[in-house]
């Protein structure tokens, strides 16, 4: 159990932070209501409405989930590879490379897509 101890603490602290601020949050914040704040889209602007067979969506949508997802993938697998370095040697490196490098084409495309522009 003393091994689990500073786990622990640690995760009650992080919680009791967390409410402690959606608490004051509450208490202290301002409250500046008007009906636009209180509809379902509470940023303050007007929702458009949408068409019946809900419309199309810019291909950057796409993209950027794409390259989200492709670098998540990335990070899950250097981890691992990362630890156990030394004991795969050069077969382990050559592996890495080739999975770095077909990241890599998966980025180039996002990039030549324009995947990476923010208007």
């Amino acid at each position: 159990m003393n091994a689990y101890a500073p786990i622990l603490v640690l995760g009650a602290l992080g919680a009791a932070f967390a409410i402690f601020s959606v608490i004051m949050a509450a208490i202290i914040g301002p409250k500046r209501y008007n009906r636009a704040k209180l509809e379902a889209y509470e940023c303050g602007i007007e929702p458009t409405p949408h068409p019946a067979g809900g419309g199309r969506f810019p291909i950057k949508y796409y993209l950027t989930a794409m390259l989200f997802i492709v670098f998540d993938i990335e990070i899950v697998f250097l981890y691992p590879w990362a630890v156990t370095f030394d004991a795969m040697g050069l077969f382990g490196l050559v592996e890495m490379l080739l999975f770095v490098l077909t990241v890599f084409v998966a980025y180039a495309y996002v990039w030549r897509r324009g995947g990476l522009e923010w208007d």
